[in-house]
């Protein structure tokens, strides 16, 4: 089949909201490379996508967490010359209260949402510059603007996805390279199970599916969007809050304190 929008890689392919981003993406015709731990799983999926699909779908098992995978996998992007969207999936999550964790469970999530999602951006946005066109999805969470909800180190390391997707932003600017950064809130997937809190314990209200959380997020990459939140039904409270950060910029480094912070004197 004619290959015309390249390879798209996805890390945390094998479940849930990266298993369901090959098939869109497949379905739009990109050829795929599947990430994540386990060979048995990736290959399972890349059997179902490339029977529905006809497209070309490879699988590249690596635990991000473990140095040496991680490093292979920045390789891999570095040198394969069709890869035109990264989808930066891959994570672990947390619903514990920090005083009930395992600091070396967070630990690892920290490797893992923050230091392995930066090196593999690190890998493929210099490729991206040179072909002056590029693709970058990563997924964070609402909580890492409601990070009183989850874990704090869950909402910790989703909130530097976002500073540093707008940092990423800014500096890509003009560039030809587009960043997107994706705000699921809770999403039927074994997310929950893992991070300790079934998610059939929770409101159905409040659950997406990660079908229509994928589909709504490329709805939102289709539309040029920088950040798409998906279950937020109204779009203007975003808009606000950035607009209220955004009036602060130049105004927070200062040669004095506020006044409000100065030392009356007698």
């Amino acid at each position: 089949m004619t290959n015309t929008k390249g390879t798209a890689v996805v890390t945390g392919a094998s479940t849930g909201i990266g298993a369901v981003y090959a098939e869109r993406l497949a379905t739009r015709g990109y050829d795929l490379v599947l990430v994540a731990r386990s060979a048995d799983k990736l290959g399972q999926v890349a059997d179902r996508i490339r029977a529905r699909t006809g497209r070309q779908v490879d699988i590249l098992p690596a635990d991000l967490a473990d140095t040496a995978d991680l490093a292979n996998v920045e390789d891999f992007l570095r040198t394969t010359p069709d890869i035109t969207l990264l989808v930066n999936n891959a994570g672990l999550g947390g619903a514990l209260r920090l005083v009930e964790s395992d600091i070396e469970q967070m630990t690892a999530m920290i490797s893992l949402n923050v230091t392995a999602l930066t090196r593999l951006t690190y890998a493929i946005v210099p490729e991206f510059l040179a072909r002056g066109s590029g693709t970058i999805i990563n997924i964070a969470s609402i909580v890492a603007v409601n990070p009183e909800l989850l874990n704090g180190v869950y909402g910790g390391t989703k909130a530097f996805v976002v500073a540093f997707s707008q940092n990423l932003r800014h500096e890509l600017q003009g560039t030809g390279v587009h960043v997107q950064v994706v705000l699921p809130g809770a999403t039927a997937t074994d997310f929950w199970a893992i991070a300790g809190r079934p998610v059939e314990l929770l409101p159905s209200a409040i659950v997406m599916s990660g079908e229509d959380l994928v589909d709504a997020a490329l709805v939102g990459l289709d539309r040029g969007e920088f950040a798409t939140i998906p279950s937020l039904q109204e779009g203007e409270l975003f808009d606000a809050y950035e607009a209220a950060r955004q009036a602060m910029a130049g105004k927070l480094s200062t040669s004095k304190p506020a006044a409000r912070y100065r030392v009356s004197t007698p």
